[in-house]
C-alpha cells in the first residue's frame, strides 16, 4: 500500500501497531506460501474461504448486517456455487458465468425493490468471487505455482516498498480525496520494487523472456495499487476505518487482500484480452511469440 509521509498523522500506525503488523504478516505469509506450494484442494479451499470472507466483510461494510444477517448470508450463497464449480470441474469460464449471473440477479433485486444495498452486495459478489476464481484457475494452470508466487511477490514488494518509501520520503499526495496518506513517492517506490521482482524472475527463469516478466511486474504493481485505492474509496464511502478486525494490526481480510484483488482480477482480465483465450490465458500470454 502506498502510505504517508514521515510526519506524524492522526490515525497513522504507531510503533506498536507496526510491530503487530509485522508479527501478523510473519504468521500469514508462510501459511499462504505453504498452501500455494501444496496446491490442489488445500489451496482451493483456502482461497475459497478467503473469498467468502471477503464477501462477508464487503456485506458488513455496506451495512447488510445492520439489517439482519440474512442479506449477508444470501450474498455468500451467491458466490459459493461458482467457487464449487471452479474447484470441482476446473471450468473457470463457466464458473465466471455463474458468478456473473448471480451478481446480475442480486443487482436486479436491488433495482426492482429500490434498495441500493442490493446493488452494493452485487459488487461484493463479483469482488470476492472473481478473486477466488482467478487464483484457483491460475494455480491449476501450466506453471501455476510459479505464476501465483510471482503475483504474491509483486504485490508484497509493492506494498512493503510503498509503505516505507512513502513514510521516509513523503512529498505530494497521490490522491488525497480518496486516501490522504498515500504519496507519489510511495507509489513510485512500490513500482520500483515490483520491477526489481520482475528482473529477479527473468534471471531465475530463462525459459520465459524478460519482455514478459518485467512489464508484467510493472503492470501488476499498478493494478495492485489501484486495488488499494479502490478499497480506500469504499471505506471512505461507508465511513469505516478497516474492513474488519480479523487480523491483528491489519484490520480485515479485505485490508490485506485489496492489492492482490486489484492485481489478480485486472491482471487476469488483461491476460484474457491480450492472449485471446479464456483457457489458461496467463500461460498463453507467457509463451506468446515464442517466449
Amino acid at each position: 500500500m502506498t502510505h504517508s509521509d514521515p510526519r506524524p498523522q492522526p490515525g497513522g500506525p504507531n510503533r506498536s501497531e507496526l510491530t503487530l503488523r509485522i508479527l501478523s504478516a510473519a504468521v500469514l505469509a508462510p501459511l499462504a506460501l505453504a498452501g500455494t506450494y501444496v496446491g490442489g484442494l488445500a489451496f482451493d479451499l483456502g482461497v475459497g474461504a478467503c473469498a467468502l470472507w471477503l464477501v462477508w466483510e464487503w456485506a458488513a461494510m455496506a451495512g447488510a448486517l445492520r439489517q439482519g444477517r440474512g442479506m449477508a448470508l444470501a450474498t455468500l450463497a451467491g458466490v459459493l456455487p461458482a467457487l464449487v464449480l471452479a474447484v470441482a470441474t476446473g471450468q473457470a469460464a463457466l464458473a465466471t458465468l455463474v458468478l456473473a449471473i448471480t451478481a446480475g440477479g442480486v443487482a436486479l433485486a436491488g433495482v426492482m425493490t429500490g434498495r441500493t444495498l442490493w446493488t452494493w452486495l452485487a459488487g461484493g459478489v463479483l469482488y470476492g468471487g472473481l478473486l477466488g476464481l482467478v487464483l484457483i484457475d491460475v494455480r491449476a494452470g501450466a506453471h501455476g505455482l510459479a505464476m501465483v508466487l510471482f503475483l504474491f511477490a509483486v504485490v508484497w514488494a509493492t506494498d512493503i516498498a510503498a509503505y516505507f518509501a512513502g513514510r521516509s520520503i513523503g512529498g505530494p499526495k497521490l490522491w488525497p480525496r480518496v486516501s490522504p496518506k498515500k504519496t507519489w513517492s510511495g507509489a513510485l517506490g512500490g513500482l520500483a520494487a515490483a520491477i526489481a521482482v520482475g528482473v529477479a524472475a527473468s534471471v531465475l527463469d530463462h525459459a520465459v523472456s524478460p519482455l514478459f516478466w518485467i512489464p508484467a511486474a510493472a503492470v501488476l504493481s499498478v493494478f495492485s495499487q489501484a486495488g488499494d485505492l479502490f478499497e480506500s474509496s469504499l471505506k471512505r464511502h461507508f465511513g469505516v476505518k478497516d474492513s474488519g478486525h480479523l487480523i491483528p494490526g491489519h484490520g480485515g481480510i479485505m485490508d490485506r487482500l485489496d492489492g492482490l484483488a486489484g492485481a489478480g482480477i485486472l491482471g487476469y482480465l488483461v491476460a484474457v484480452v491480450v492472449s485471446g483465450s479464456v483457457a489458461d490465458p496467463v500461460y498463453r500470454l507467457m509463451t506468446a511469440q515464442g517466449y
